[in-house]
């Protein structure tokens, strides 16, 4: 990614942190899943792996467009009867992840796997921009 846009998105990531509500105050809903992003050259492909501790594979949906993945889903709090908590840290509910690509895929022939909490997608690198459209990509389980 060229340096530019790697600042334009940090910066972009930044402010929306900043109108997160803080964490101490027990107002903030959801969480911000980690991610990684590499290339491979043998085959070409751009692989994300997204670390999603706690949450079911059926409540994710992993959509391709140009240039970019996102990764929507929720991490549910389990039910609560009968407990009174001492202490709070784990963040619950919705997210949403979206990554640039620095590369043109192919995400028709993207794979999608979860295994153990971890989304690994793979994404065939093309030399040429496919047409413009959404694709969802289906996840396997492991």
């Amino acid at each position: 990614m060229p340096h530019r846009d790697r600042l334009h998105e940090e910066i972009e990531e930044l402010f929306a942190e900043l109108w997160q509500v803080p964490r101490f105050t027990g107002l903030r809903h959801g969480f911000r899943p980690n991610v990684d992003c590499f290339r491979t050259d043998d085959p070409p492909a751009l692989t994300v792996v997204v670390e999603l501790p706690g949450v079911a594979p059926t409540t994710v949906q992993v959509i391709a467009a140009e240039r970019v993945l996102l990764i929507v889903g929720e991490r549910r709090r389990p039910a609560r009867s009968g407990r009174v908590y001492q202490q709070m840290e784990i963040e619950y509910g919705p997210f949403r992840r979206q990554v640039r690509l620095d590369e043109n895929v192919d995400p028709e022939g993207a794979r999608a796997m979860y295994e153990q909490g971890v989304l690994t997608v793979e994404l065939p690198v093309i030399e040429q921009p496919p047409p413009t459209r959404r694709v969802v990509i289906t996840l396997e389980h492991a």
